[in-house]
């Protein structure tokens, strides 16, 4: 409980910092024009995520779903049973790296999907695990909260990329004096504020994974079905990297590509696997 408040609160914290970097960049292209126009593509950008992620990252894994013939669907079938969720939609990626991940705005438009890696790469208990931990996810709407924080960071590049282009073809020379920061400080802001809004929604990401390792752990039965799964993909993506598009790596249940250094890993959308094993097991693994 302590930890899941913990995450909750950090994320609002997060959260908040992302929206007053949207509202610093849009002020820095035009002033209070600019704020209105940044909170505008913002909202934009949000409601497309909403409604057409799930859609997506589907197409751009080109997952197929899957019935209740399935192995992998009538382990989700059992595990929505015990979260007490409606039954998700569950698609199998041919990808042989291995991974998996949730998507959709809710529980009643939820789906998962696992890769061919995956489901050769694991047993039948760490599929489990796997799955429970991408139903955590659902039951908590942490892929809502992931796609905002997305979105929202992607608003705040484009942002940066319109006002370099901006001073590029000359500008409004009114409108870079008005807004009080000047060339130099609209300069900083355009490109310190997009290196900002990645690496906070990458430390969002990482809060929800710890509560979601938890539950779904819990809805397996045993946080070892988990562990032992965690390490062996990650051993797999450090053999086969995924080829996915950077801006779905924080839906995957671990970082689609090996990361080596503490300096990389400010960069990961993921926990560092020896932490994640930490909070299952009360240990260090490996």
């Amino acid at each position: 409980m302590g930890r899941t408040f913990a995450n909750n609160f950090k994320t609002v914290v997060l959260m908040s910092i992302l929206t007053a970097l949207i509202l610093l960049a849009g002020y820095a292209i035009g002033g209070q024009h600019g704020v209105v126009i940044a909170l505008i593509f913002a909202a934009v950008s949000n409601f497309i995520g909403f409604f057409f992620s799930d859609k997506i990252a589907l197409a751009s894994m080109q997952a197929q779903e899957v019935g209740p013939d399935h192995p992998l669907y009538k382990i989700v079938e059992q595990l929505a049973s015990r979260a007490q969720i409606p039954m998700p939609r569950v698609y199998v990626s041919p990808q042989q790296a291995p991974n998996a991940f949730a998507t959709g705005r809710s529980p009643n438009h939820a789906a998962v999907c696992a890769t061919e890696g995956l489901l050769q790469m694991l047993n039948q208990k760490e599929i489990s695990g796997v799955m429970g931990h991408e139903l955590a996810h659902v039951l908590h709407r942490d892929i809502l909260i992931q796609t905002v924080a997305a979105t929202v960071a992607g608003a705040i590049s484009f942002l940066g990329q319109m006002w370099m282009w901006n001073s590029m073809m000359g500008g409004r020379r009114d409108d870079r004096e008005d807004n009080g920061l000047g060339a130099l400080g609209g300069l900083l802001v355009m490109i310190l504020a997009p290196i900002a809004a990645g690496i906070i929604q990458m430390a969002i990401s990482r809060q929800r994974e710890y509560a979601a390792d938890t539950e779904g752990a819990a809805l397996s039965g045993d946080p070892m079905n988990l562990a032992t799964a965690l390490e062996k993909i990650h051993y797999g993506a450090s053999r086969i990297p995924m080829d996915v598009n950077p801006a779905f790596n924080a839906l995957m249940i671990a970082e689609p590509r090996s990361l080596g250094d503490r300096m990389a890993n400010l960069f990961s959308t993921h926990p560092r696997l020896e932490d994640r094993l930490m909070n299952l097991i009360g240990r260090e693994r490996v």
